[in-house]
């Protein structure tokens, strides 16, 4: 009886996992763009995948979100437009910002 549950208590632990991921993640992704690329990086910059629904200016919303997250600016640096490329994005300092 013992093993019976110590083997349910297992798998609530492991069920709970997987269930408390799946909603964290559906906190994270896919974002206010529906259907559309996420920004993948870090701090200190990253990269979009480029899609030619998205205006120019979305790229630039999008980057901005992203480093509003670390309290940063962000500057888009490379914009390819080509099917497959990505866009490009710094996260900057703010002016007199010290860490």
């Amino acid at each position: 009886m013992r093993k019976g549950t110590l083997i349910a208590v297992a798998l609530s632990v492991a069920l709970s996992t997987c269930i408390s991921s799946v909603a964290v993640a559906g906190l994270f992704g896919p974002g206010p763009w529906f259907g559309h690329p996420w920004p993948y990086g870090n701090d200190t910059g990253g990269i979009i995948p480029y899609s030619p629904e998205l205006a120019p200016a979305d790229y630039r919303d999008m980057a901005a979100s992203y480093c509003a997250f670390w309290h940063r600016l962000s500057y888009v640096t490379s914009t390819h437009r080509k099917y497959g490329d990505y866009v490009t994005f710094v996260c900057i300092d703010r002016p007199r910002m010290i860490h």
